[in-house]
């Protein structure tokens, strides 16, 4: 008996050893991300703590120089008219090497915003610090983060859909049918799918 009760301490202790060491473990081991503050386009800086009401958000990494990228930006302003009403606002992030890609700066990414009217903040990661936290890849690289028990926990990434060259001929409407399930309160049925663009280079990983 005293054998099975030193037994069962050794296992509590373990236990408990292991919630200090790693803390609560997602169930689903989803990841969660950590808030930012980015510059935007207009000047301002942008956090997702200035979304105060937001039940989650669409963050996509993206950039001026990719050609795949460039295909996106009018479904951008399409998702973010529709969504943000809802509670989930449409964030862009440019996190390229602007050593390499010059077409990258802030200051040619104002002139894109303002030339192809961007009705989302597009938000300069100059240091690449977020995209290592999302652990973003590709552009255009889409994300769907939703607030559970006060984290951002994402809920996909990937694709945006399944065509970039003929928007009309889209089948696959991979992030809208995310948010679209999260807010009716479903699981999202379609996590993760391969993102395809152009590689996001990381200066020190």
């Amino acid at each position: 008996m005293k054998i099975l009760t030193y037994k069962l301490l050794f296992v509590v202790c373990l236990i408990s050893l292991s919630i200090l060491i790693f803390g609560f473990v997602n169930k689903d081991k989803e990841k969660i991300i950590s808030d930012f503050s980015l510059q935007n386009v207009n000047g301002d800086m942008v956090s997702l703590k200035n979304y105060p009401n937001a039940k989650g958000f669409i963050v996509i990494f993206t950039c001026n120089h990719c050609p795949f990228a460039k295909l996106y930006p009018p479904r951008f302003n399409d998702m973010n008219t529709k969504y943000k009403v809802l509670g989930v606002p449409f964030i862009a992030i440019s996190s390229t090497d602007t050593i390499s890609y010059e077409e990258d700066t802030y200051s040619k990414m104002r002139e894109k915003a303002f030339r192809e009217q961007f009705n989302f903040p597009y938000l300069f990661d100059g240091m690449q610090t977020v995209a290592k936290d999302f652990k973003a890849q590709k552009t255009p690289h889409a994300y769907v983060i939703w607030k559970v028990n006060g984290n951002w926990v994402v809920k996909y990434n990937g694709a945006i859909d399944d065509n970039g060259m003929e928007p009309t001929k889209v089948k696959a409407h991979y992030v809208t049918d995310a948010v679209d399930e999260l807010l009716s309160g479903k699981e999202v049925s379609e996590k993760e799918t391969k993102s395809i663009g152009c590689q996001i280079y990381l200066r020190n990983k």
